[in-house]
């Protein structure tokens, strides 16, 4: 039988989602604790990666198995085997067919901006010291929609076979000291959001004009983009799917 598994993570500790041969991720401690708790080697498929130090609210991954009958011992088994860090909150049946990174239809992502020193923030949160323009850094947002190709946000040695997305919503917003930069997509590349945050927090600090966005979406050229931001105010805050994929 195939399952879905939601979970959340604080990505700090590890090299995000997908397994390394040389470095701890999510996908090797929880495929660890499905070994303990089902005494069968237990491969897991996520819905996609997370770069290292990103963190997930919001996460889905496929594994078979048996039938599992007592659905919440089996999570809190789970929960207690592993580390504080990563959290199971729910097991769904789903078709044979079902996969957890093909059948996401969106995912959505928040980053985290703070202007003023804050202790109880800065682990989760990137400083900027200098005043934003958040107006030019919504108007430039706005401006992403426009395109399907952002090969200019993503990592310049990968693997894809199209640098195409399809972004539904970019926005900025100003809750009490804190900005979030919100987006949704149906996929994204590596490194493309830190890469996208870093490029509009130029345009907000007046270093690139708004329409110059354009020329860099045109050039498809990663070092025209701005800098990439920290990993540790990422996160994936959200994954879609058909409602036939997780209502069997």
């Amino acid at each position: 039988m195939r399952y879905f598994i939601e979970l959340a993570y604080n990505g700090t500790a590890y090299h995000g989602w997908q397994y390394q041969p040389n470095a701890i991720s999510i996908q090797e401690t929880l495929e660890k604790v499905l070994f303990t708790a089902l005494q069968v080697e237990t491969p897991v498929v996520g819905a996609g990666r997370t770069d290292a130090g990103v963190h997930a609210r919001n996460y889905y991954a496929h594994f078979d198995s048996e039938e599992i009958e007592h659905k919440d011992k089996f999570l809190y088994k789970l929960n207690t085997l592993l580390p504080d860090d990563i959290a199971v909150y729910d097991l769904i049946e789903v078709s044979d067919e079902a996969h957890a990174r093909f059948n996401a239809s969106s995912r959505s992502y928040e980053y985290y901006v703070i202007q003023k020193k804050d202790p109880f923030r800065f682990e989760a949160a990137h400083h900027v010291k200098n005043e934003l323009d958040l107006e030019k850094m919504n108007l430039a947002a706005a401006i992403l929609l426009e395109y399907t190709d952002f090969k200019c946000f993503s990592k310049s040695k990968t693997d894809v076979h199209t640098y195409n997305c399809a972004i539904k919503y970019a926005k900025w917003e100003r809750i009490g000291e804190v900005l979030i930069f919100k987006i949704t997509a149906d996929r994204f590349l590596r490194n493309m959001v830190r890469a996208i945050v870093g490029t509009l927090l130029e345009i907000g600090l007046h270093k690139i004009p708004v329409n110059k966005l354009h020329d860099i979406l045109k050039s498809r050229d990663r070092q025209e983009a701005g800098t990439s931001v920290p990993a540790k105010a990422l996160f994936l805050t959200k994954i879609e799917y058909p409602t036939s994929i997780l209502n069997k």
